[in-house]
């Protein structure tokens, strides 16, 4: 018996110890597994919930918009974008566009909270079965948080990022603004991102009048762009659309009878080339403003609209007058076609709104400005500067000055200009009107040494030449490098009475939310006396009737203007004007060698002009230059510059102001000398 009690004794201690010990294994196990929790719920929330990015930003959403360009009749001309999107509400889709995309990529969409268990767990399938990610299983809403908030990596953690943001999305956003989102931001191919630009790139039309075969088409994209391009691959495209269009059908979306014509329907597809740009030139010196003032983040993802100045029929007239008129230089002196360069710039006088700009002959070969970024000698172009300043210095249309040979020495140099007319003769005395009508070279650096080189340079300056100018005698020759846009500024104070206007190219810019960025208000100064201007714009008239600017005289209305050659005939010009519109013509070679023996700015220039102020100008009404208060005419001999008996033959209106006529005038004897060289004598200078 005792043997007994002490083996049970013996016993129920070691009991009592595996008890213990498994109570601690159990423990220890207990506190690894919770340990093991804690790291793994640690793990997830550091790998997949902590880098979730907050959705509340969907509410507003703020996509990657083009900037558009329209013109003075608000038509768009143009575009500017890293990816072409335009945005359109939800509210503005017909209901047979969004089914075509639910029917292709989410049939279960209204129904689902964000996640279709039943396409995630056959993608699972799928892709245990292959090895790797094969199928996704996405979701609409999966796809806008995959588009919007994460990469494009094929992985299980971000499939589970995907999927719990897609749970978050469905219950934040409404079935409506999630649709929102999806169809403004799929990419659609070709470059063009949501429902409204692809429709738009592929078919010309806006989302809101997609018919059924359209939308079938558009939806079939998403599973990939490029490989069911109708532009690329016709057959696949059409494979892909009615299988949407079967989808459409089995989901009760259109019936089979709808399904059967979308299928048979053709397609009409726009243009796969690029259009045409109208306005390149003028279209890229809006672009550069836009980047420089408000920076590439504004320019091409802000959804700008920016209203512009361009007319479109001037374009068109400018565009085809500048390769009309290089063809026939080309034929003329049998150049081959494309070496000679043209530019033109028409700016309304009044305002300085610039209506047509041509930079060159082909923007995709040359984006270089010829209209506004290259400066080349105008030649005789500049004279109607020098003749203003004199006539705001007591000068008049009929003062003589002596057409005869000069030699300038230069004793630092030891050199010697003898300067030339073009024609290399010599008329005697001459009026100022005749000088400037025939381009007289002689006669204007006279005109430059007696009013002084600083005087006339500021005189220019204040007109709107920007560009540094000579500070010497050929200054009245043009060989100091101006803009078109300049001369085409210094002529408009001419036609606009005096007052000098800024070209500009923009009206107004808004932004996606119709805030006005900026808006463009005319801004007129009065730079000259409103009388000397129409001197000078009386006497340039008459250079169009009568003198090198004769080319345009069968516009057939009131037209002022002046030619312009330089050296070896390298650059042609004519600028001309109306009351209303200024427009000027430069033709060259980028090279700047010689257009031809005789290719003068009448000849080379001028027909530019004229073709493209008959295009412009057809329908409006003929305009008068107004003859401002405190001018007087009267008739003198175009000879002598004296008055004349009314009926005296050969006599002419000249226009004076009052106060400053030839019967005002100091006698004969003691007027300026003008018949040598000793009045001349104060500036050698070249």
């Amino acid at each position: 018996m005792n043997g007994g009690r002490r083996a049970i004794r013996n016993v129920a201690p070691k009991r009592g110890a595996r008890r213990k010990a498994l109570k601690k294994l159990l423990l220890a196990a207990l506190l690894l597994g919770i340990i093991v929790a804690l790291a793994g719920s640690s793990l997830i929330y550091y790998i997949i919930l902590k880098e979730l990015p907050s959705i509340a930003a969907l509410k507003d959403y703020r996509p990657s918009i083009a900037t558009r360009v329209y013109a003075d009749n608000n038509e768009l001309i143009d575009e500017f974008f890293l990816e072409d999107r335009k945005i359109i509400k939800i509210t503005d889709v017909p209901k047979i566009v969004i089914y075509a995309f639910v029917a292709a990529e989410d049939a279960r969409f209204f129904q689902h909270g964000g996640l279709d268990l039943q396409s995630m767990s056959r993608a699972f399938f799928k892709n245990l079965e292959a090895g790797r990610i094969v199928q996704g299983g996405s979701t609409i809403t999966q796809q806008v948080a995959k588009s919007l908030y994460l990469s494009p990596e094929r992985s299980y953690i971000r499939k589970i990022r995907e999927a719990l943001l897609a749970f978050k999305i469905d219950r934040y956003l409404t079935k409506d603004e999630i649709l929102n989102l999806y169809l403004n931001h799929i990419y659609l191919g070709h470059g063009t991102y949501g429902i409204e630009a692809a429709a738009e790139g592929y078919f010309g039309k806006s989302a809101r009048y997609l018919n059924l075969s359209e939308a079938a088409l558009l939806a079939a994209l998403p599973k990939a762009p490029t490989s069911y391009s109708p532009f690329l691959h016709l057959d696949k495209a059409r494979q892909r659309q009615a299988y949407v269009l079967q989808r459409m059908f089995e989901d009760k979306y259109i019936t089979r009878q709808d399904m059967e014509q979308a299928i048979a329907a053709p397609i009409h597809l726009k243009s796969f080339r690029p259009k045409d740009k109208i306005a390149p030139y003028f279209v890229e010196n809006v672009r550069r403003y836009i980047l420089e003032k408000y920076g590439g983040e504004a320019l091409y993802k802000e959804g700008l609209e920016v209203y512009t100045t361009l007319n479109i029929k001037m374009q068109k007239a400018a565009r085809d007058a500048v390769e009309r008129g290089l063809q026939e230089l080309e034929a003329r002196e049998g150049s081959p076609p494309g070496e000679a360069q043209g530019a033109l710039l028409a700016m309304e006088s009044t305002t300085g709104a610039v209506r047509a700009m041509v930079g060159g002959r082909n923007f995709s070969r040359s984006e270089f400005n010829r209209a506004t970024q290259s400066r080349r000698q105008p030649g005789s172009a500049f004279k109607p500067f020098i003749y203003t300043a004199a006539f705001d210095k007591g000068m008049t249309p009929a003062t003589v000055i002596m057409d005869a040979p000069i030699v300038f020495e230069d004793r630092s140099t030891n050199t010697v200009w003898k300067p030339q007319n073009f024609d290399q003769k010599f008329t005697g005395p001459t009026t100022l009107h005749k000088a400037l009508v025939n381009s007289r070279n002689i006669i204007t650096i006279k005109i430059l040494q007696t009013i002084g080189v600083d005087y006339a340079t500021a005189y220019a300056g204040n007109m709107g030449i920007a560009s540094p100018l000579n500070k010497n005698l050929s200054l009245a020759l043009g060989t100091s490098g101006v803009t078109l846009q300049e001369l085409v500024r210094g002529y408009g104070v001419l036609a606009n009475g005096g007052k000098k206007v800024n070209p500009f190219f923009i009206r107004k810019i808004v932004d996606r939310t119709g805030h006005v960025f900026e808006e463009s208000q005319v801004v007129s100064e009065q730079v000259i006396d409103p009388r000397i201007a129409f001197m000078t714009t009386h006497v340039m008239q008459d250079v169009v009737e009568s003198g090198t600017g004769r080319a345009v005289k069968s516009l057939g209305r009131p037209v002022a203007g002046k030619t312009g050659t330089t050296d070896e005939m390298r650059d042609a010009w004519f600028m001309g004007f109306t009351p209303s519109l200024v427009a000027g013509v430069w033709v060259g070679f980028d090279q700047e060698r010689t257009l031809g023996k005789q290719e003068v700015g009448g000849r080379a220039a001028a027909p530019i002009w004229l073709y493209f102020m008959e295009s412009a100008l057809a329908g409006t009404p003929v305009e008068v230059f107004p003859v401002p208060e405190g001018i007087v005419f009267m008739k003198i001999d175009p000879s002598t510059g004296l008055p004349v008996k009314p009926s005296t033959k050969g006599a002419i209106f000249e226009c004076f102001l009052d106060g400053n006529t030839p019967n005002d005038a100091p006698p004969p004897d003691e007027r300026e000398k003008t018949d040598g060289m000793p009045a001349y004598e104060m500036d050698t200078r070249f």
